[in-house]
C-alpha cells in the first residue's frame, strides 16, 4: 500500500472546517478529526481515564462539559490536559494513516501550528471566515481564540487558503479545486 498525500486541516474557530473535512470526504479523501480522535481518549483509552480521574477526580472522567469548565479557566489545567492528549492523539492520527488506502488522507487540527504539528503533513489547508461570521455561527469564543496563532499568520503558513464567507456550494469547489492540484502534483 503507497502511502497517501497526507494534509492538515485547520482554521478559525467556526470557520468552517468540519464542514470542509466533509467536502474532502465527497471529494474521495479518507478524512480524520483531531477533535473525535480526542473524544474517543476520554471515552475509552483507560490511561487518560486514569490520569483525569487521579487528576481531577472521578466527576471529570468521560465528562466533557466538566472538563471544558475546568481547562478554559485555568491554562494550568488546560496545559496538563494538552501534555496528556497531544501524544496520544498524535499516535492514533499516525496508526490511522498507516490503514489509509486513498491517494488524500485529510486531517481536521484546529491547533495544528500552535503544537508545531504542520511539519508532519504533505500540505496545510486553511478555512478561516471574517470574525463577525464567525462569531453569528458560534457565538463568543475571544476567551479560547486568545492563545491562538492569528489567521493572519495561518493563512501566510497555508498550502491552500479559503475564505468561507459565501455557500457550502463554494466551499466544495474551493476543496474540488484542492484536490485537483494534488491530483496533477
Amino acid at each position: 500500500m503507497q502511502r497517501p498525500v497526507t494534509v492538515a486541516l485547520t482554521g478559525g474557530i467556526a470557520a468552517g472546517k468540519s464542514e470542509a473535512l466533509a467536502a474532502f470526504a465527497r471529494h474521495g479523501a479518507a478524512t480524520a478529526s483531531s477533535d473525535e480522535l480526542v473524544h474517543t481518549l476520554l471515552a475509552e483509552d483507560d490511561g487518560v481515564r486514569d490520569a483525569i480521574r487521579e487528576h481531577w477526580g472521578e466527576d471529570a472522567v468521560g465528562n466533557r462539559k466538566r472538563i471544558g469548565e475546568i481547562v478554559f479557566q485555568d491554562p494550568a489545567e488546560l496545559e496538563w490536559l494538552e501534555r496528556l492528549l497531544h501524544p496520544r492523539t498524535r499516535a492514533l492520527a499516525e496508526t490511522w494513516l498507516e490503514t489509509v488506502d486513498r491517494p488524500f488522507a485529510v486531517i481536521e487540527i484546529p491547533l495544528l501550528f500552535e503544537t508545531g504539528g504542520e511539519a508532519r503533513f504533505d500540505k496545510v489547508v486553511v478555512i478561516t471566515a471574517p470574525r463577525e461570521l464567525r462569531i453569528e455561527r458560534r457565538g463568543p469564543f475571544a476567551d479560547r481564540e486568545a492563545r491562538l496563532i492569528s489567521e493572519e499568520e495561518k493563512l501566510r503558513r497555508a498550502d491552500f487558503s479559503y475564505v468561507n464567507d459565501g455557500s457550502l456550494a463554494d466551499l466544495d469547489a474551493f476543496v474540488a479545486g484542492v484536490v485537483e492540484n494534488l491530483s496533477s502534483s
